[in-house]
């Protein structure tokens, strides 16, 4: 593997970033608070394993990134994207419903009464747009609602989609919290100090953590390997989407070419039918001079080609 230069701190979106900043449980907890906003108040959790068996042997094994359970009952599950996935909706839903199928009972159903737990998804995405999401939004706060009235229907089923791409804000615009979670994570690895915005026990601790000198020389080369996969996958996201962009640009070169060769025929056939009443109007000027010299209608029609009821409705 090639030298890598030794950064001032580790890259938070990496394999081995993400799990050293947020297998932290006090920086896990402020971060989750930060990013419900108030609307949840976590003050303590457990980490859960993250392998989740398929209930029959066709049906695959499904691996989270990060799974807790807080207090007070609520399931999270946090899952750190690098790469663009098409079906990534479907999938984070498929997880989601994964954990609140497993806490259903194998009996008793009225007695458990459909008590499910509230489920929340997070999704830190790094370096891609949201799939079929024409939206610029850094935050995507989903849930259950009234399509019409926007009122939420269900609160205990949430989706938090964090598009790191999306956001653009310097270190000079940090207003709110979640901004300055969102600066850390998408900026950490190129900062040589830490900001004085972020001079805070929160985002002290978080740095603390990210320093690459206080990383054992086991963690630095575990790091460092996770740091060259992520590098190796933007290669390849990168070539994808040169390759998208040159396929698109063919398609839009082929558009263009046919929709010239439609307005060539089209101006052609405007030609030909301008060119055949020019001609239609020449034979019937012509007939009409015929008929004034007294020529036969049938001779008429046979140097014009006109028809003879045509001929006959020529008045001289």
């Amino acid at each position: 593997m090639k030298e890598l230069e030794n950064p001032v701190f580790i890259d938070p979106t990496t394999d081995e970033g993400f799990k050293r900043l947020f297998g932290d449980k006090i920086n896990l907890i402020n971060f989750l608070n930060i990013i419900f906003r108030g609307r949840k108040v976590i003050v303590d959790l457990t980490y859960r394993d993250t392998e989740r068996v398929g209930a029959a042997e066709d049906i695959g094994t499904v691996i989270f990134d990060l799974m807790v359970e807080t207090s007070t009952g609520q399931e999270i599950i946090i899952e750190m994207q690098t790469s663009r996935h098409s079906n990534l909706k479907k999938r984070m839903l498929y997880y989601a419903s994964k954990v609140i199928s497993d806490k259903a009972p194998h009996g008793n159903r009225r007695g458990w009464a459909y008590s499910l737990p509230e489920v929340y998804t997070i999704v830190l995405m790094d370096g891609f747009h949201m799939p079929d999401s024409s939206s610029r939004d850094h935050l995507h706060d989903i849930c259950l609602c009234d399509r019409d009235s926007g009122e939420i229907f269900y609160e205990g089923l949430g989706f938090i989609y964090m598009e790191l791409i999306n956001f653009v804000k310097g270190e000079a615009e940090l207003e709110s919290e979640l901004d300055k979670v969102f600066f850390m994570l998408k900026n950490m690895s190129t900062l040589k100090k830490l900001p004085r915005i972020l001079n805070s026990g929160v985002f002290q601790r978080f740095f603390q953590l990210a320093s690459y000198a206080k990383l054992t020389k086991e963690e630095r080369y575990m790091y460092d390997i996770s740091l060259k996969r992520k590098w190796d996958a933007e290669a390849v996201r990168q070539a994808q989407e040169e390759e998208r962009k040159a396929h698109e640009e063919e398609r839009r070169a082929h558009e263009e070419d046919r929709r010239a060769l439609l307005e060539k025929q089209q101006a052609l056939e405007e030609a030909l039918v301008e060119a055949e009443s020019k001609a239609y109007a020449e034979k019937l000027e012509s007939a009409l001079e015929m008929k004034k010299d007294g020529l036969p209608i049938e001779q008429i029609a046979k140097f014009t080609k006109l028809s003879i009821e045509d001929i006959e409705k020529l008045k001289e």
